[in-house]
């Protein structure tokens, strides 16, 4: 049965790798319910796991990156990869995953979580020096990139609360092939695909979309 493992929010935590200075990268189970907030006013983070940390709003958090969701069987494959215990949260996710092909994910997808959480796919996460440094692996970002093993991004269509144990329940599934894999692959190693992941529409995250749209744009006219 599909389910969440683990709910993980993330401290403020002083960096010297990142941007800001500080990280909520280091993201730590948490037991009981964890209340999910919708969408707030512009440049308030969106909506999100209730204590969770976003440092850098420019490339983090909002609302088209309000939950950050991992597979724990990816983590066991890079734990046997790269020999090392891989404790969920790790990968600065807020919800580690069981049972659901995160990566086969839709963009545009529903994940109905417990009762009341709904929540909509949106696109995958690309690697950045943050995560790199934080996982002390060398030319991790390249090795990420490769293995395409990305998560996913999700929105908030229904606020609720999320514990460790919620089923997840596909709700909803879009008529379109654009997958958190698909999309992930177009915009790091294959550009050739990067047109076809403009169908999954208005679902894709918004600066995702913005993106693919200029790059696109270039390659025609580079063409």
């Amino acid at each position: 049965m599909a389910q969440v493992l683990s709910v993980n929010v993330g401290r403020r935590q002083a960096v010297g790798y990142a941007a800001t200075g500080f990280t909520g990268i280091d993201k730590r189970p948490v037991e009981g319910p964890v209340a999910v907030a919708a969408p707030g006013p512009p440049g308030t983070g969106g909506g999100g796991l209730s204590g969770d940390v976003i440092s850098d709003l420019r490339v983090h958090g909002g609302d088209d990156q309000a939950v950050y969701a991992y597979a724990r069987e990816d983590l066991d494959g890079w734990a046997g990869e790269l020999g090392r215990e891989l404790a969920n949260g790790m990968f600065g996710e807020n919800l580690t995953t069981t049972g659901i092909d995160v990566t086969g994910a839709l963009v545009g997808e529903r994940w109905r979580i417990g009762r009341d959480l709904l929540l909509e796919v949106t696109s995958p996460r690309t690697p950045c020096r943050t995560f790199a440094e934080w996982l002390a692996e060398r030319g991790w970002v390249k090795r990420f990139t490769q293995a395409a093993r990305p998560g996913a991004y999700l929105r908030v269509i229904e606020p609720g609360e999320v514990r460790a144990g919620d089923p997840v329940e596909i709700v909803s599934r879009p008529d379109h092939e654009v997958t958190v894999g698909f999309c992930f692959r177009a915009i790091t190693l294959e550009g050739d695909l990067l047109p076809r992941v403009l169908a999954a529409g208005d679902a894709l995250n918004a600066v995702y979309a913005a993106e693919i749209r200029r790059r696109v744009a270039k390659r025609s006219h580079d063409a």
